[in-house]
């Protein structure tokens, strides 16, 4: 865009397009960041209160429990079991979840392992869709702002591709410049692809057709800025909900598991 700028003797409007252009990005990563850290600081916290009632709380009662000298409910005795499990068995379990960890880190960091990854995070219910959105309205704003700015196609293409931040869709796009080398419009090479909506495509077919491609992208960025806005939106307030149904689910078992033979102490008591 530097280059571009300096050529045209625009250097200035170019360096102004490119902070707005930084700017929008970066409050896209801060609302998307914003979105799934709260989520998932809350599932670590429910698995870890859960891990603790398993690991220490549950053995207390089991004790307790010995005493009776009767079979407990089937409930009770499934949770202790599973305590007994756990607790045998966390440290290996660890190191399990560990090396799980590290190796789809290492796989992250081949092409393969990268793109089967993106796949993966694209089919994910409520966050898939949410992570396709994010990446269309990179591609649009970046593409837009790259022609605006006087790059060649071809050589726009071949960075927005890289900044989709997914593999598939950058895939895509290099299927797409490979296509438009050979002679065809990028709107049909975008249209097989599957990874865009065909309002995306359309948008790209009429802005080919009418010479404003760049403002038909800019337009469709906007578009989709504002989806995953509402996206975010929604999938704060669905999750936390969801998250308390959880909690409460989870724990009220246990609790209900553990003092259930308290409720039936006539039955469980031996005379």
């Amino acid at each position: 865009m530097v280059r571009a700028g300096e050529t045209s003797g625009t250097l200035d409007e170019i360096l102004d397009r490119l902070a707005t252009y930084l700017e929008k990005t970066s409050n896209l990563q801060k609302k998307i960041r914003s979105a799934l850290i709260y989520p998932i600081v809350v599932m670590t916290m429910a698995i870890v209160v859960t891990l603790l009632l398993i690991i220490k709380v549950i053995p207390v009662f089991k004790d307790i429990y010995a005493g009776f000298g009767a079979a407990l409910p089937m409930p009770t005795q499934m949770l202790i079991n599973v305590s007994d499990f756990v607790r045998r068995y966390f440290f290996i379990g660890l190191i399990l979840v560990g090396l799980l960890i590290f190796a789809i880190a290492r796989a992250a960091k081949t092409e393969k392992g990268r793109f089967f990854l993106d796949r993966l995070k694209l089919k994910l219910p409520v966050f898939g869709p949410l992570m396709r959105k994010v990446a269309i309205s990179k591609f649009t704003r970046t593409f837009s702002t790259l022609i605006k700015s006087g790059v060649p196609i071809l050589s726009s293409l071949d960075i927005v591709g890289k900044t989709s931040g997914n593999m598939v869709v950058e895939k895509a796009v290099e299927d797409v410049k490979i296509n438009v080398r050979d002679g065809e419009n990028i709107a049909e090479p975008l249209a097989r692809s599957k990874i865009f909506p065909p309002m995306v495509t359309r948008m790209v077919s009429a802005g080919e057709k009418s010479g404003e491609l760049e403002k038909m992208l800019s337009k469709v960025s906007e578009f989709y800025d504002a989806q995953v806005d509402a996206s975010v939106s929604g999938l704060t307030s669905m999750i936390e909900p969801l998250i308390i149904a959880f909690l409460g689910i989870i724990i009220g078992t246990i609790v209900i598991c553990m003092f259930l033979p308290i409720f039936r102490m006539s039955e469980i008591i031996s005379l």
